[in-house]
């Protein structure tokens, strides 16, 4: 044995290198698995392993600052610098092409809006509620007016990690803003004093009876106990795969999401395409009523665009019923932190702009638009983008991705493979280990702040006060060559709805501290 090991001692490093590539080489000529690797062997693992690094080997040296995709790097480089509170400034003019298809241009006033030295953002820059109410028009027992028109949109506890969570529910409450729960639950993650609105789709993932259904006791219960739920959405589709089910696998389940989740440990769970709870229009809209007369809270939908003749009818019911939900979450076909197959992502259901415009519009023919708060969320958390928005129709933008770049996202782009680098979208302890909660919520909470500024200033820029002012011809879109800009009114073909708003210091008498509704002023 010793003569053995001072042979194989002997022999030098380099031939020790050389016996490994054999061996290697061996197994890749003996494997039929991946073809490339037969017929290259050795070589063949450096074309996976370049693949595999292909999207950041894009994202630092080939792309431009503005062709990626889903975020190029001048959008990414503003979050990130804003959410540091950095120079977010770009020098020399812009390098975006202006006169590009779908460009937006938003016409700036001769002489901006003038803040007197007592206004409310002489005070606080960054003050900016929502100008409506979720429930005022229902007369729901719990109104609720956002304290910030940006907030945080569904993302579950088990998509993304629990450091990210309690970070983004830390940050909102520094900003006061709120955070929508995603499907997976109220976990303990969202329980950090932020405003939370809760969200359940087709699983009732924390409101699940023991077949799979709605438990209302369970709902009852869960406001109960946590009186920071503020609000209830109930998720027909999401932007990434409307009209999928999902399915979580068993080995994901652990024993805490399991708890969280109202599910079993280690088993898989199927959400289906569509809701136990109803199955056509009026049900939708009882379930809505039910939930609201049990909890006291406003209840809304969230939803994709596509068909319109089920929304024609919830218009119908809403008007003559005076009936339905108090806030509605429309959602683009952008897709967003949910993974999905490219069939639906890249196809399925309507971009934002496209989707919003049509139900805004069908809703604003039955003269019911402004019972509802509207909420965007695509891809809307830059202020140029807000304020086309906001002079589309809505009253709040809720925002995904953007916040998840606020606390370290790199896009990576994959979140569906437990794997991201930044600890956000992952269950790995190792990699959640690189999240500092007290500095990751701090910078959610700057680029709120950030955000909320900088659409103030192109607010006032166009002589208004809030963004509810916005109109659709303040907002101009390059269309074609024989008419290179149009306003959104001609694009559209329709005028927003203008919002009931008697100005900054109106709102800030309406607020208690924390974004609570002064109901009394509402009355």
């Amino acid at each position: 044995m010793a003569s053995i090991l001072e042979f194989l001692g002997q022999i030098p490093w380099w031939l020790w290198i050389i016996i490994a590539l054999g061996l290697v080489a061996l197994r890749d000529v003996l494997q039929h698995r991946h073809t490339i690797s037969h017929n290259f062997p050795i070589v063949g693992h450096l074309r996976y392993w370049l693949e595999s690094i292909g999207p950041e080997m894009r994202q630092y040296f080939v792309a431009n600052n503005r062709e990626e995709l889903p975020f190029n790097r001048i959008e990414r480089g503003w979050i990130y610098a804003s959410a540091k509170k950095e120079n977010n400034y770009e020098g020399f003019g812009t390098d975006r092409d202006i006169y590009a298809h779908q460009h937006i241009f938003i016409n700036n006033a001769m002489m901006p809006y003038k803040i007197a030295e007592h206004h409310p953002n002489a005070i606080d820059k960054s003050f900016l509620p929502c100008a409506k109410v979720m429930g005022a028009y229902n007369k729901r027992k719990r109104p609720y007016r956002p304290a910030s028109i940006i907030n945080i949109s569904a993302m579950s506890f088990g998509s993304l990690s629990a450091k990210a969570v309690e970070s983004l529910n830390k940050g909102v409450k520094i900003a006061g803003a709120y955070h929508n729960t995603g499907e997976g639950g109220l976990s303990p993650y969202h329980s950090n004093g932020g405003d939370v609105v809760f969200h359940f789709g087709t699983g009732y993932f924390g409101v699940r009876s023991k077949d799979g259904g709605f438990s209302m006791e369970k709902m009852v219960k869960l406001v109960e106990d946590n009186p920071f739920i503020r609000a209830i959405e109930v998720k027909l589709s999401q932007g990434a795969k409307p009209g999928k089910g999902g399915v979580l696998p068993g080995k994901k389940i652990t024993k805490e999401i399991a708890e969280i989740r109202g599910v079993e440990v280690g088993k898989t769970v199927l959400s289906p395409p569509n809701h136990k709870a109803f199955s056509n229009v009026p049900e939708l809209v009882d379930f809505i009523e039910n939930i609201a007369k049990a909890t006291g809270l406003p209840v809304g939908i969230k939803a994709a665009i596509g068909k319109l003749d089920q929304w024609e009818e919830l218009a119908q019911i809403m008007k003559t019923e005076n009936r339905g939900p108090d806030f509605i979450a429309v959602d683009g076909g952008e897709g967003g932190t949910g993974a999905a197959p490219p069939s639906f992502a890249d196809h399925v259901s309507l971009p934002w702009i496209y989707g919003f415009s049509d139900i805004y519009k069908l809703f604003q023919k039955h003269k019911i638009e402004d019972r509802v708060v509207w909420i965007g969320s695509g891809k809307l958390g830059f202020p140029a983008k807000a304020a086309m928005a906001f002079a589309m129709g809505v009253d709040c933008i809720n925002v995904a991705r953007e916040a998840m770049m606020s606390i370290g996202c790199i896009q990576a782009q994959v979140c569906h493979t437990n794997r991201c680098p930044a600890g956000i979208a992952t269950q790995n302890k190792w990699l959640q280990n690189g999240i500092n909660i007290p500095l990751k919520s701090e910078r959610l909470a700057q680029y709120f702040s950030t955000f909320k500024k900088e659409l103030i200033e192109i607010t006032h820029a166009a002589g208004y006060e809030h963004p509810c002012e916005f109109k659709m011809n303040d907002i101009e879109m390059n269309v074609d060559d024989h008419n290179l800009t149009k306003e959104f009114d001609n694009t559209f073909g329709y005028n927003k709805t203008p919002v009931g708003f008697n100005g900054m210091q109106d709102l800030k008498d309406c607020m208690h501290l924390g974004g609570k509704v002064n109901t009394e002023a509402i009355s």
